[in-house]
């Protein structure tokens, strides 16, 4: 779905916007977007022989001894940038590729590694398609959580004062070229969310990218700043980035099947199989902070439980009802991610989980019709409901042992994203916080 721009087109449009600069965009490891720019006369020979870089400063690419690395900018995904300036001296932007010297893709690139998941979906017949709900929150500056509002969800009252930020980053988004489905205040004070209208999924990760340098430039520009920290704010609800996703192949949704309970296809069933097998293997993907986990609890709309439902938003996989004559929008929800991950990352783990439950013919539990988060101990371990790690040290312990997360992955990032987050967990656990000098210290 995304625009079918070819570099004779960049070139051409470069030129007729008068843009000076093109900034070429990649991730690295951990899904901090990077970047560098490149004048309009140094173009077409970077669309021709790339352009090369020190990989060994970039998180997760190469060490010291094995530096150069290669950005190919991906023309198709070419736009100009809003808060550029327009009538003279623009700025554009493109995704690149990453390749080494030889010209062989990097296996360190987070966008090849999903490419190679999608290759293998394509494969077996299928495209991925995702609409993710990015929740976020405004605060008056970045040294504190001052609230702009005391709002909550859906609110259309005074109290939303961000309805004009959110306003203003939807129609930025669009001049970016990419489509909003909609956006509305979220359940906590001063938290939002916008919604993006589904795509394949490497367009939407690429969208993912620019959607959370957008939010904060409209932000930036208006005097406050925006946060994707999973729970910035104890006691209220946190930041979730729900995935909704489908599959499609020559016949059209694979997901649907009129014939089956639920309308849900033997192929949904057995990807939502994989996706509850292997969801605790990819909770350090789908939520790598320390402060993920600070979310991942009862009673505050995060799933943490493992277990599928449709309709029910206490399970991790939802799936929303079927309604006649929207075959196509039939889809299943994972709740558990949050806005921090590395969305490359997090797409390739997905759908590598769901093709391993549909090559495996995996048996799906059965669906959790009640409320999960009111089921006590005894009820979880009857119906055979496991829980998601408790925090980062623990999800890194299964992601470490995970054969299935280094086959989707690569060794190279695999281990990489290891070492990184095993540090930041040790970081953090010999720490002091300000909690435990409030309780102890008083008193012992």
């Amino acid at each position: 779905m995304a625009a079918q721009f070819d570099k004779d087109y960049v070139i051409k449009s470069v030129e007729e916007r008068n843009i000076r600069f093109v900034r070429f965009w990649f991730t690295d490891v951990l899904g901090f977007l990077k970047s560098f720019a490149v004048t309009d006369t140094e173009l077409e020979g970077a669309f021709d022989e790339g352009m090369g870089f020190d990989g060994s400063s970039i998180d997760g690419f190469t060490r010291i001894q094995e530096s150069d690395m290669i950005a190919f900018p991906d023309p198709s995904t070419f736009q100009s940038l809003p808060w550029r300036p327009q009538a003279a001296d623009g700025v554009g932007r493109m995704f690149c590729d990453i390749v080494k010297p030889n010209g062989e893709p990097f296996e360190g690139d987070p966008r090849y590694a999903l490419k190679r998941v999608l290759k293998k979906a394509a494969d077996m017949g299928y495209t991925m398609y995702v609409g993710p709900e990015l929740e976020y929150f405004y605060f008056a500056d970045s040294d504190g959580t001052e609230f702009l509002d005391q709002g909550g969800y859906f609110d259309l009252t005074p109290l939303d004062v961000a309805s004009d930020l959110r306003r203003e980053t939807v129609l930025t988004l669009e001049k970016l070229g990419i489509p909003v489905e909609y956006s509305h205040h979220e359940v906590a004070p001063s938290q939002h969310e916008i919604d993006l209208r589904y795509q394949d999924a490497l367009t939407m990760a690429d969208a993912v990218m620019t959607y959370r340098l957008t939010v904060k430039e409209v932000a930036y520009a208006n005097g406050v700043y925006a946060t994707f920290m999973p729970k910035p704010v104890a006691g209220i609800n946190g930041s979730g980035m729900h995935v909704h996703q489908s599959l499609f192949n020559k016949d059209g949704n694979a997901f649907f099947d009129a014939s089956m309970p639920g309308n849900l296809s033997q192929v949904c069933r057995w990807y939502i199989a994989g996706l509850l097998k292997y969801a605790p293997e990819f909770c350090a993907i789908t939520n790598p902070l320390v402060n993920s986990y600070k979310r991942l609890i009862p009673g505050y709309e995060a799933p943490v439980y493992v277990s599928w439902a449709q309709a029910n938003r206490s399970a991790m996989v939802r799936v929303p009802l079927y309604k006649p004559g929207k075959e196509a929008a039939t889809r299943l929800e994972l709740r558990s991610p949050d806005p921090s991950c590395n969305p490359y990352l997090a797409f390739a783990v997905m759908l590598g989980a769901g093709l391993k439950g549909i090559e495996e013919q995996l048996e799906l539990m059965p669906e959790a019709t009640n409320d999960i988060f009111e089921m006590s101990a005894a009820e979880l371990k009857e119906a055979d409901i496991k829980t998601l790690p408790e925090n980062l040290g623990a999800a890194i312990a299964l992601f470490e042992e995970s054969e299935t997360m280094k086959e989707i992955l690569g060794d190279h990032i695999h281990s990489f994203y290891v070492e990184n987050k095993k540090a930041e967990w040790a970081d953090y656990i010999k720490d002091v916080s300000q909690w435990e000098l409030d309780r102890y210290l008083p008193v012992i």
